[in-house]
């Protein structure tokens, strides 16, 4: 039954639900955890990468990317095609991720008035609308969190390689949140912006507004471009 398309589905499935959930949990009205901050919302996505990689590899995945551009860095170094079949698995789950973030949080969306709030649940957005300077955060904060994997599973720190890296790979995403987070949200991401996008355009949200599709792109754009230069900085190293 496990598979790496199944183990992909289940893990980016996770990163969402505890991703997004985490901002919900912050956002929404009548919430436990509403106004908490941001550290909070950092905190949450990193264990949310944390368990996802886990969550992944348990069910039938071993090498845990939930995510296309972390994906497209891994076939451009290693010519593995084979890889390619995770990335509609990362979008699959991180489709329904967002649709469980829905359901936990039901009645929670008529009682937040705000729409921008109701977006962000969903998907990232700038906080100085700036095609260019955003699209240069999404490779940053990409390329940031590429080559820290990369260094992290090295072959120069093969303790690290074990059990303990999905541990340092979720404190990799924490800190990237709290310091490069500040301009676009930190998509990093792909599948984690587009589909759950997708899910907030279709799901029956209540006084929500539009998706910001004139925004989609960057997040979808930005880290395949940062998986690309990865790729040309470890070759050239």
């Amino acid at each position: 039954m496990s598979s790496p398309f199944l183990g992909e589905f289940m893990g980016t499935m996770t990163l969402i639900l505890l991703g997004d959930g985490v901002v919900a949990c912050v956002l929404l009205n009548k919430s436990k955890g509403q106004n908490s901050g941001w550290i909070v919302i950092t905190t949450g996505w990193a264990f949310a990468v944390m368990v996802g990689v886990f969550v992944a590899g348990a069910f039938g995945s071993p090498d845990g990317h939930i995510n296309p551009a972390v994906t497209l860095w891994a076939v451009l170094s290693s010519g593995d095609t084979s890889k390619l079949i995770y990335i509609p698995a990362q979008f699959l789950g991180a489709f329904v991720g967002a649709i469980l973030v829905y359901i936990q949080y039901l009645p929670h969306w008529k009682e937040t008035e705000d729409k921008g709030f109701k977006l962000g649940i969903f998907c990232t957005g700038p906080a100085i609308r700036h095609a260019g300077a955003n699209l240069v955060s999404e490779i940053i904060g990409t390329v940031v969190l590429l080559v820290g994997v990369g260094s992290i599973f090295s072959k120069t720190n093969p303790a690290l390689a074990g059990g303990l890296g999905p541990f340092l790979v979720g404190g990799l995403v924490w800190g990237i949140g709290l310091s490069l987070g500040g301009t676009t949200g930190y998509a990093i991401n792909p599948a984690r912006d587009l589909a759950p996008r997708l899910a907030h355009a279709l799901l029956p949200i209540a006084g929500k507004g539009g998706s910001d599709w004139g925004y989609s792109w960057i997040p979808v754009v930005g880290p395949f471009i940062g998986a690309i230069i990865t790729f040309l900085i470890f070759k050239m190293v």
